[in-house]
């Protein structure tokens, strides 16, 4: 186990009726508040209602930026911060999932940036300032809020990036599994998925003596695996968006990496490049990559393949090498994402290898393209022949 510093500011509010708190946490954060949401599902189940009741109630004035992408954009991070610094907007407040979040991220630091925004993107600028924000969360899946995270499409490049700063972790979250009963099937699977595949990128390290640390991230996907068929099957049950809701926090708040390397993220870093081009849900992008990227790793060293499908998915190994119990173990994990719904092939979405040669420059933008396992530009374009069906 590696030496490690954890610490994570970001105060969360979990449980049935936690809105409340947004009262507490507007006390010391000023009156002029910048509202950010997706599409009208919050006002079709009420939570728009509930927030803005808070809101009023303690006399703030609140402008809005509603229509933000599932995939958001920079034109629509640019648009938030004209209205910061024309409102002299003081709080921003998030309400939504990933997305919205990781959008307010943004704001929120190219509110106080005197350049283009991508410049932070890109890592071009550092930010050194940034409007305080909090977040209202209606969709479990990527663990923005309660991370320093945020990924940025810029849809006139067809580039899809993540970046990170202490100043985007949101000052508070409230997390309220009924705001999340709405959620549909598809992106309550979508969800389930993206949490799933945070959990195995971390998962998937090479520091050695981390036996409790893998135990916390066998018993998150353990946790999944059970509560997600009988959410799937009642969608408003609460107990069960709780788990979920939960485990989707804990898969990225910093916790699951503490004294390892870091794990690979290679299979988000392709996905980034599909995402951006064809504008497919992100969840939906890494059920089709994420077991081929495994396969094609455990044809290496599938030492970590093996102890995950024995001790999450109950694969018995008596007789079998370890490649052929890794390879059980995939086969288990697809089966498990293919039973909720999820994709298993990029002709699902219509996609063919025409783009292959973009899609490999495009998870390249960053020197260096995995960890567990080295991608090379053809390693990753046989990922991609994989997952072709």
């Amino acid at each position: 186990m590696q030496s490690f510093v954890q610490e994570n500011p970001t105060r969360i509010w979990f449980g049935e009726g936690q809105i409340k708190q947004l009262q507490q946490e507007l006390g010391s954060a000023g009156k002029r508040v910048l509202l950010v949401y997706g599409g009208g599902s919050i006002k079709a189940n009420g939570v728009y209602k509930a927030v803005k009741e808070q809101l009023e109630h303690r006399q703030a004035e609140v402008f809005e930026l509603s229509g933000v992408e599932p995939n958001p954009r920079l034109t629509t991070v640019n648009k938030g911060i004209e209205i910061c610094r024309d409102k002299q907007i003081e709080l921003i407040l998030a309400v939504g999932g990933g997305s919205v979040i990781d959008c307010v991220k943004a704001i929120s630091a190219g509110a106080y940036y005197e350049g283009d925004f991508w410049d932070i993107v890109t890592r071009q600028a550092v930010p050194t300032r940034a409007i305080p924000f909090g977040t209202v969360l209606t969709l479990a899946a990527t663990g923005s809020e309660m991370n320093n995270i945020s990924v940025i499409t810029h849809w006139e490049r067809n580039e899809k990036r993540g970046w990170s700063s202490r100043l985007a972790y949101p000052k508070f979250s409230i997390l309220d599994p009924t705001y999340t009963h709405s959620v549909p099937m598809d992106q309550t699977v979508y969800g389930i998925v993206d949490m799933m595949s945070h959990v195995l990128e971390q998962y998937f390290h090479r520091t050695s003596n981390t036996t409790m640390i893998d135990r916390f991230m066998e018993s998150v996907l353990l946790t999944v695996i059970e509560a997600a068929p009988m959410l799937l099957a009642d969608l408003h049950n609460t107990d069960f968006r709780a788990a979920v809701m939960y485990a989707g926090t804990t898969a990225f708040n910093g916790l699951l990496s503490s004294g390892t390397d870091g794990g690979d993220w290679a299979s988000h870093q392709i996905e980034h490049g599909l995402s951006a081009i064809y504008d497919i849900p992100h969840g939906g992008g890494l059920a089709i990559l994420f077991p081929n990227w495994m396969q094609h790793c455990a044809e290496d060293d599938p030492s970590r393949m093996t102890k995950l499908a024995v001790n999450v998915f109950g694969i018995d190994s008596a007789g079998k090498t370890d490649y052929e119990i890794a390879s059980e173990g995939i086969l288990a994990l697809r089966n498990f994402w293919n039973s909720l719904g999820a994709p298993s092939k990029l002709g699902d979405y219509g996609i063919d290898a025409s783009r292959f040669d973009e899609l490999v420059e495009k998870s390249f933008m960053k020197d260096k393209v995995g960890q567990y396992k080295i991608m090379t530009r053809e390693t990753v374009k046989d990922i991609l022949m994989r997952s072709l069906s």
